[in-house]
């Protein structure tokens, strides 16, 4: 006689889910959820002005050829067919070589008559206005120095740097980031030499936070991917301090998904090194540092967590840390967060209201 063991279903597959930026209540930094059983477990982040002491900052911006539009160094626009002929015979357009491509150059006698009778303009410069916000914050408000380091990184062949210096917060508002002065604009973008940067410089630093402002276009994501994993092994071993990167997106032609392999990095460690935003969705610059608080940074003493029929469903008697995990029953619309000293709840709907 045959018997045959009746077939044990797989376990479900647990799915996260997080909140979209415009469903925040402003104090989170983010929000998500995943089904277990018939309950739902949520996590959050607090958004804080200040994180701790001791840290080292610093804000890396891709230089590479494919960012120079965003730098306002792109000429656009069209010459009309009669202008081009004119130029041609003036000598001003120039027939060149360039990765196996036949490319027609201007002088630059062509590029200002274009200009200054309308027919090019140059791009605007958004690089400098994110670039020195992200400075101010970091450098006002975080860094030990008061100071926060700016570099040019995917420089040259690609793998250069160039160093512009370290900014104070007062200094931001005449940052003037128009690209790299004494090299060239890169051949691709090579994200590790500015991560090596960084963690060499200031490997006696108590923490360090490092932005990296990119259109996402990497060329060497496996080198960082396995560099990456030998870091968290040295950090959980105590031989490097611990770190955050950042990532911020810009440009109508982002890479997103790999901006997303970074961060969905595992170490196998269980550290958490890379975060990415999309510079276009960012609520407010505190916003890069959602996935940096963790459980042991307590950013209120007392606190109560209900549900939406004000059960208390959580308490913390011995202080509110910035990386929150709980429980909630899935019928509940919303949780609210109750910090001693407060005059109000702070709502957070986990379905549309």
């Amino acid at each position: 006689m045959l018997f045959f063991r009746k077939p044990v279903p797989p376990a479900p597959v647990r799915q996260k889910v997080i909140l979209p930026n415009a469903m925040l209540c402003p104090i989170f930094g983010k929000v998500s959820y995943e089904k277990v059983g018939s309950d739902l477990e949520i996590t959050f982040t607090i958004l804080m002005p200040r994180i701790g002491e001791g840290w080292q900052t610093g804000v890396a911006i891709d230089a590479s050829s494919s960012m120079k539009g965003l730098y306002g160094q792109m000429l656009t626009g069209q010459l009309p067919a009669n202008v081009r002929k004119e130029y041609s015979r003036k000598k001003w357009l120039q027939k060149t070589q360039k990765d196996g491509d036949r490319l027609l150059t201007f002088i630059p006698s062509a590029y200002e008559d274009a200009v200054s009778k309308g027919y090019l303009a140059w791009s605007e410069n958004l690089i400098q206005a994110e670039s020195r916000k992200f400075v101010q914050y970091l450098a006002e408000r975080l860094d030990a120095d008061g100071g926060t380091t700016v570099i040019y990184w995917a420089c040259g062949n690609g793998e250069e740097i160039e160093v512009l210096g370290d900014v104070r917060s007062d200094e931001c508002a005449t940052l003037k980031v128009e690209g790299p002065e004494h090299l060239d604009f890169g051949v691709g973008s090579q994200l590790l030499p500015a991560l090596k940067y960084f963690v060499d410089r200031f490997s006696d630093a108590s923490h360090g936070m490092y932005v990296f402002i990119t259109d996402g276009c990497l060329g060497d994501l496996a080198a960082v991917k396995s560099y990456c994993r030998e870091l968290a092994a040295s950090i959980q071993a105590s031989r490097q301090a611990p770190l955050k990167c950042v990532l911020i997106g810009m440009g109508a032609q982002v890479d997103q998904a790999q901006l997303q392999e970074l961060d969905d990095l595992d170490t196998e460690t269980g550290l958490d090194l890379w975060d990415y935003k999309l510079a276009a969705d960012m609520r407010q610059v505190t916003e890069i540092f959602a996935e940096l608080v963790d459980e042991s940074v307590i950013v209120a003493p007392v606190a109560n967590i209900y549900d939406d029929q004000g059960n208390l469903i959580k308490p913390f008697t011995d202080g509110l840390p910035g990386r929150v995990r709980f429980i909630l029953p899935e019928a509940s619309r919303f949780f609210e967060l109750e910090v001693v000293g407060q005059a109000e709840r702070f709502r957070q709907f986990i379905k549309a209201p």
